[in-house]
């Protein structure tokens, strides 16, 4: 993104265009049939790696377009707002894909990052547990060392699409052994290993991805399980958890802009005592007040996304946060405001509206709750006191 004009690229440009056309031919109705169905969208997840979206941030030499995570942002953005988002993006090649490629070994980045970038392989990212959500200094998940390898015990909870992943991106902690203490450490763990299991979890979202609780009973992994080195871990998680950031914000954008979309084009056609419903201000001011907010939203996903790419972690982390922040609030606003402009057909199966209802909350919650953005934004941004 050209920081004078706010311009995107023309090679991003053409991008989007094409995602969009690759959306329309599934659109909302295919999801929400598939969602309702339990079953996955494999159809445009398949067709979307073989076009080369999902991997356009992994490098080139690994079967990847070579651009950055900006360009993987507007992939998911336009998908979401053609009303078919996948969610497995934001952790398979965003967060996985971006770890491996920063931080991984030779021998780990042939072996997953050329199917990461063409969709046959997904590896999904598992950090959240019971007692540690928010603080990810409490994780419990251990790894101790066994002879040249390793033994991880532990438990996740609300880690997405285990059910349809390879592998697994646990983070854990070790002993250090110079203090004896605990530091993080990134393992990459294949879903067939003995010892670990998973269970799904009930929610009551419309989604093609489901959500799991993960339990390592004793798991036994080969060395070369652990990503990159032992002492970089902190910088590796923060690698991964800043594009989840971006993603994440694009994954609510794009709904956004699908709500938005189907509430403009109602509030056209819709007529009551012979006047568009578009026409009153009682309508019109909300929508219009949504698009303000939509393309500030925007604005802070690009700037995030431009930072990151740039090699600005420390930068990229408070546009992030922001951008995070801002994505879910509009689409929470654009798909209630949806609703309300349809009046009753808002609810109605036709109108493709009501799946979305609970799915927008979620983007206050995950990845990083709407709380923790205002702590962050508290301490680093404002240079308050820290309050937690």
């Amino acid at each position: 993104m050209n920081a004078m004009n706010f311009s995107e690229p023309e090679e991003r440009i053409a991008l989007r265009k094409a995602v969009a056309e690759l959306g329309a031919k599934y659109g909302h109705e295919y999801y929400a049939r598939k969602a309702r169905a339990d079953e996955k969208t494999h159809e445009l997840w398949d067709e979307a790696g073989r076009l080369g979206y999902l991997g356009v941030n992994i490098p080139e030499e690994y079967g990847g377009g070579g651009a950055g995570i900006a360009d993987l942002a507007a992939v998911l953005e336009e998908l979401a707002a053609a009303g078919s988002p996948l969610l497995l993006m934001v952790v398979s090649p965003a967060i996985c894909g971006t770890v491996i490629s920063r931080f991984g070994t030779e021998e780990q980045k042939k072996q997953w990052l050329p199917g990461i970038a063409d969709g046959s392989k997904r590896m999904v990212f598992a950090i959240t547990e019971p007692d540690a959500g928010s603080n990810s200094h409490k994780i419990t998940t251990t790894a101790k060392r066994d002879g040249d390898g390793w033994v991880l015990s532990g438990r996740k909870v609300y880690i997405s699409g285990v059910d349809e992943a390879d592998a697994v991106l646990v983070v854990g902690r070790m002993e250090d052994s110079k203090t004896g203490r605990l530091k993080p450490a990134l393992f990459i763990l294949p879903t067939g290993t003995a010892g670990f299991e998973y269970t799904k979890i009930p929610m009551d979202i419309v989604s093609p991805e489901n959500q799991f609780s993960l339990f390592l009973d004793d798991v036994h992994l080969p060395a070369e399980a652990l990503v990159g080195e032992e002492d970089a871990a902190i910088a590796q998680l923060f690698a991964g958890l800043n594009p989840e950031r971006i993603m994440g914000a694009s994954f609510s954008l794009g709904i956004a802009r699908y709500a938005l979309g189907k509430a403009v084009s109602y509030a056209n056609q819709r007529q009551v005592w012979g006047t568009p419903i578009g026409a009153h201000q009682g309508l019109a001011h909300p929508l219009a007040e949504i698009k303000v907010e939509l393309e500030l939203a925007k604005l802070m996903t690009q700037k995030a996304a431009s930072l990151y790419d740039s090699g600005d972690d420390f930068g990229a982390g408070e546009s992030a946060n922001m951008a995070k922040y801002a994505a879910a609030e509009v689409a929470i606003r654009a798909t209630d405001q949806a609703v309300q402009t349809h009046g009753g057909n808002g609810l109605a199966t036709e109108y493709g509206l009501g799946t979305l209802v609970t799915a927008v909350r979620l983007g206050r919650i995950a990845p990083v709750s709407r709380e923790m953005v205002l702590n962050f934004v508290g301490q680093h941004s404002l240079g308050l006191p820290k309050s937690y």
